[in-house]
């Protein structure tokens, strides 16, 4: 019923996330687990590495966004990134030692660095009828069931394999490849290759002539990401609120499964009546929810959270995507996302490693309340400080 709605290529790299997130996510909640009780890495560790993680991906995924609009092609990234990605899931099962899952991640957010501006252009790029808000949506519900999924396997490995972690990194390498096949078969879209009849600009010349709106969420996009720390520490909060890192887990799959199940809905809403108005709430979703993650010592609360959780994701993440695919044209969607994800990804690892440092020497109650605050003004600023968004895109 959706692919009659959308071209062949937007299926096909929903697939390409669905398998992708399959793997990712059968290590991306035991991963913490795996590098703190197997490894015995510290808190401030894990939340290094993953800033680490975040900030080689924000790099290349601005470095990416803007060659492929130079090169006018954006597939091909797509291909190469997928790849590496796979290429990573099964080294920490070959060599379990924290350097080797330190160079897998890293490796892996090299190749999510290397696809995910041009993805984001080459979905952006197919949207020409008021539909930016939908086909984000779907592919986000594509990624995420993905999401959902991987854990899922993930814990019906340990129920038969307990404490086998070697065996997860590689059985994640199998959707991954499958992932990786579908990428061979996407192509760009004609229309977005055109070359412009404007000189190439660089990022500088490029945020100089970007529309304002586009400046203002960029800053204002970057100040929350730096709230927005990594999911693992909501994993671990969960792990030590109920007394079994397993729960954790679940609570996790249930969270992907709310985010995979609005993001189409909330996306296509937001078609309707404004990307401003769903991303606003999301925002100050998010920071009753962390509020909550402060506070609660009930794991049955938790998992309430984590639901509320899934239904923000869905308001934001694609949703922020497809509101710069409406005010950008084509042939700079990969700069203007590249340098948005860029810098989000910069303020994440910040944001993780003071998060992580912040729960060593006061307490998790604190670590999440600050990122409730700075969500919030986040929000409020964002009511006053930006136009409500057009309904019909303006960018082609």
């Amino acid at each position: 019923m959706i692919k009659s709605k959308f071209p062949k290529a937007v299926i096909l790299l929903g697939l390409v996330s669905l398998f992708t997130d399959i793997a990712s996510e059968m290590l991306y909640p035991v991963m913490p687990v795996f590098l703190t009780s197997v490894l015995g890495a510290s808190m401030a560790l894990v939340g290094l590495l993953e800033g680490v993680a975040e900030f080689t991906a924000g790099i290349l995924k601005g470095y990416f966004g803007f060659l492929s609009d130079k090169v006018k092609k954006r597939s091909i990234f797509v291909s190469i990134g997928y790849g590496l990605s796979a290429l990573s899931k099964p080294l920490p099962g070959i060599i379990p030692a924290i350097p080797v899952v330190i160079t897998s991640r890293i490796a892996d957010r090299i190749g999510k660095g290397v696809r995910t501006a041009p993805r984001d252009a080459l979905l952006g790029s197919y949207s020409t009828n008021g539909n930016s808000g939908a086909i984000f949506g779907f592919h986000r519900a594509m990624d995420t069931l993905g999401a959902a999924l991987g854990p899922v396997v993930a814990l019906v490995l340990l129920y038969f394999y307990p404490n086998n972690y070697k065996l997860i990194f590689f059985v994640a390498f199998i959707p991954s490849l499958i992932a990786v096949a579908f990428t061979f078969m996407v192509r760009d879209r004609a229309e977005s290759l055109e070359p412009s009849k404007k000189k190439t600009l660089n990022y500088k010349g490029f945020y100089k002539a970007a529309p304002r709106e586009y400046k203002i969420l960029l800053v204002l996009f970057t100040i929350f990401s730096f709230a927005n720390s990594s999911d693992v520490f909501l994993i671990l909060r969960a792990g030590k609120v109920a007394n079994n890192s397993m729960y954790a887990v679940v609570s996790y799959i249930l969270y992907n499964i709310v985010y995979a199940l609005s993001s189409y809905p909330l996306g296509t809403l937001s078609d309707k009546i404004g990307k401003k108005t769903i991303f606003t709430a999301g925002m100050f979703l998010f920071s009753l929810v962390y509020l909550g993650f402060g506070l609660s010592d009930s794991f049955n609360a938790i998992v309430v959270l984590f639901v509320f959780y899934g239904v923000y994701a869905a308001a934001t993440e694609g949703v922020m995507k497809a509101w710069i695919s409406d005010i950008i044209p084509n042939k700079q969607k990969g700069s203007a996302i590249g340098l948005l994800t860029m810098l989000s990804s910069f303020a994440i690892m910040l944001g993780s490693f003071a998060t992580g440092v912040i729960w060593d020497s006061f307490s998790p109650f604190w670590a999440f309340i600050v990122s409730a605050i700075i969500s919030a003004i986040v929000g409020i600023v964002l009511m006053f400080k930006v136009a409500k968004d057009p309904l019909i895109p303006i960018n082609n």
